[in-house]
């Protein structure tokens, strides 16, 4: 799996360079969550009208997106894994942390497959002693990251578990698979709020664990360091960051999803 992983990236890597190189370009390394809830795609316009720069971003695992970064690929990362993201910043690939908005992990799966509950632990306990389908994503992302660490609390290996599956894939991708598969799975709840209202995919998938105290999921912004890569973009980055902290579009933000979801993908929580 890590070689499948590792193509991927590569892949993406042989990806970016064809994207437009002018100073009116911005180019972004962003996580699936930001592409699959339509955030990116909503604020990209906003962003171009209210500074001139185009948005030009290619969506994938978080240590896929970060693997960008480090390789002067694109100008900012938008990412959640906060402790790959210091260790970015730690190493001289980018310049400063700056956290944006946080959703919440939640555990899904086939209705009535588990009790719900508020702790995951004891959910994943459950899924281990039970052996039950279980799908991970297995991609270094940052969901992927906080699935691997919750099993590491618990002393558990989960794949001597036979029926846990790695999808190599994203958020949206993983989804389906587990869908198809009648297995539970760890997933942002923006990604799978959007997936369950869309009548074209029927997600048939409940949730199982939610709120508990070690799920929330924040997401931080980090231009990538000029002095490493004197060709980035960095008056776009920087014009970003300041542009998705400002107040303004923070409500936005914060605003995204509530009229078709009944609540917000993602809370701003931007430091002023």
């Amino acid at each position: 799996m890590k070689k499948l992983v590792l193509s991927l990236v590569m892949a993406v890597l042989c990806a970016v360079p064809a994207l437009a190189k002018d100073d009116s370009v911005l180019k972004m390394a962003t996580t699936t969550s930001t592409a699959d809830t339509g955030l990116l795609d909503y604020l990209a316009p906003i962003f171009k009208k209210d500074t001139g720069y185009t948005l030009e971003y290619v969506s994938v695992g978080t240590g896929a997106a970060l693997a960008l970064g480090q390789n002067g690929d694109v100008d900012v990362v938008l990412v959640h894994a906060k402790a790959s993201e210091e260790k970015f910043v730690a190493e001289g690939y980018g310049v400063e942390r700056f956290e944006v908005m946080y959703n919440d992990f939640i555990i899904v799966g086939p209705k009535g497959i588990l009790p719900y509950s508020t702790d995951i632990k004891a959910t994943l306990g459950q899924v281990y002693d039970k052996k039950l389908n279980w799908i991970s994503r297995g991609d270094d992302s940052g969901t992927d990251k906080k699935e691997k660490s919750v099993w590491k609390a618990l002393g558990i290996d989960p794949s001597k578990n036979p029926n846990y599956k790695e999808s190599g894939s994203g958020m949206g991708s993983s989804l389906s698979m587990a869908d198809e598969l009648k297995a539970l799975i760890l997933t942002d709840r923006g990604t799978y709020l959007k997936m369950k209202s869309d009548a074209s995919v029927k997600l048939d998938l409940d949730i199982i664990c939610e709120k508990a105290p070690d799920l929330l999921n924040q997401y931080g912004v980090i231009a990538v360091n000029p002095q490493k890569y004197p060709d980035t973009n960095i008056k776009a980055a920087n014009a970003f960051i300041d542009w998705i902290c400002s107040e303004r579009v923070q409500k936005l933000i914060a605003e995204f999803g509530v009229d078709k979801y009944g609540q917000a993908l993602f809370v701003p929580n931007a430091k002023k």
